[in-house]
């Protein structure tokens, strides 16, 4: 097992995902998964206040797009998971309308290892209409490491994302970091930054107007280990980015005949 991440770490990058999140899931994961005999039910909210309001190819504008994501998360084993994204969109003229979905495996270093910080590995593939995105088949995958001292968490999530059907195939492999850093203010509250981006091809890093990049300050409400609560406004400052997006996260976890329940850790 200690092999097994390095190597499909290198077998994937490799074979060498677009745009995974998007304005979907606005998420900086961290690296626990869910617990075996347990389910985790998340919905993502995400408003648009000031976006794109017209697009080429006759993909739908992001101005007042209110998009709704339904994640359903099982726990597999103590080290892995599978995730499952059913994404929707709202919008004055077109209505409520599926967009798509993903499936996500996850796996994660044991605690048996005694790593200094968390770490995991997520595999993301999925579906979205050609009406929102003319890239329809993209696949990310997203190593995940964060760390827990003290009152302090940091997070960092150097995602690449690749298109397998759409017109970014000839793109190769974009490069989309995500950071957190948030500390906890009480047992419950917790601030903090997070911070989204798309710098494009690995090879060929875009101009800086073309990039995406958005900063969210963010809260985190530990109001339970069985629910997850998050809440950010974003601004986008480049020319490529919806430049105002208001999101939240609320998600709650169920748990099926399991008789202990190891620490929750605060971070998201």
């Amino acid at each position: 097992m200690k092999s097994f991440i390095p190597a499909f770490i290198f077998a994937t990058l490799a074979c060498s995902a677009a745009h995974a999140q998007g304005n979907y899931e606005i998420q900086v994961y961290g690296s626990e998964t869910v617990h075996p005999k347990t389910t985790m039910f998340e919905v993502h909210s995400n408003f648009t206040a000031v976006g794109h309001k017209a697009t080429p190819d006759g993909v739908a504008a992001t101005n007042h797009a209110e998009h709704e994501t339904i994640e359903i998360t099982q726990g597999v084993n103590e080290w892995s998971e599978l995730g499952f994204y059913i994404f929707t969109s709202e919008q004055s003229g077109l209505g409520v309308q599926w967009v798509g979905d993903h499936i996500r495996p996850r796996v994660r270093v044991p605690d048996s290892w005694h790593w200094p910080v968390g770490a995991s590995l997520s595999m993301e593939v999925g579906y979205q209409r050609a009406r929102f995105s003319p890239d329809t088949w993209t696949w990310e995958i997203r190593p995940i490491v964060d760390k827990q001292m003290g009152r302090f968490y940091w997070a960092v999530n150097p995602a690449f994302e690749r298109t397998w059907h759409g017109p970014d195939v000839k793109e190769g492999l974009d490069f989309a970091p995500g950071v957190k850093v948030s500390w906890n203010f009480t047992k419950v509250i917790a601030g903090g930054v997070e911070y989204y981006s798309d710098y494009g091809n690995v090879r060929s890093i875009a101009p800086l107007h073309e990039q995406q990049q958005q900063i969210f300050p963010a809260i985190d409400l530990n109001v339970s280990p069985k629910w997850e609560i998050n809440f950010g406004v974003g601004v986008g400052p480049t020319a490529a980015t919806d430049h105002w997006i208001v999101k939240g996260i609320i998600g709650r976890r169920f748990d099926w005949g399991r008789k202990e329940n190891r620490p929750h850790s605060t971070a998201p």
